[in-house]
């Protein structure tokens, strides 16, 4: 199985307001950035948005390592709270979670928390396009 890193941020101006979110895909020596915006959102739907689009751009299945500054992510994978809300209906986000969680069964993926905002160098980039993508759209 082919290992991918992936680094994820989303943003948000307001919660709702005009969010962006952002990955940073690597494998060998290979590295891809993608990132895009939505005008009427939540940084929590941003935050899912950049791992979901960045687990579509893979070929196949592999062993994935995303990296998220984003505790409602991380710890739901670390702590199944997905199972809980399964169960009752997915009462945020229904159509993201299940997205998320389908293709996250087509690898091998292992969440890992980052602190944001500090010297994780991928986390800062995948921050600033994020953020770049809320300007192009308040434009």
């Amino acid at each position: 199985m082919k290992k991918v890193e992936i680094y994820t941020d989303g943003a948000c101006s307001g919660n709702p307001g005009i969010g962006g979110w952002a990955a940073v895909l690597l494998y060998g020596q290979h590295r891809r950035e993608i990132s895009g915006g939505e005008s009427e959102t939540t940084n929590n739907r941003m935050e899912l948005t950049a791992v979901i689009e960045a687990l579509k751009k893979l070929k196949e299945p592999c062993a994935v390592t995303i990296y998220s500054d984003s505790a409602y992510i991380v710890n739901c994978f670390h702590q199944k709270w997905y199972k809980k809300w399964e169960q009752k209906g997915f009462k945020k986000n229904p159509d993201l979670w299940k997205e998320l969680l389908a293709l996250v069964q087509a690898h091998e993926v292992n969440f890992v928390k980052v602190k944001g905002h500090s010297d994780v160098e991928l986390n800062n980039r995948c921050d600033e396009l994020a953020r770049a993508e809320v300007m192009k759209l308040k434009q």
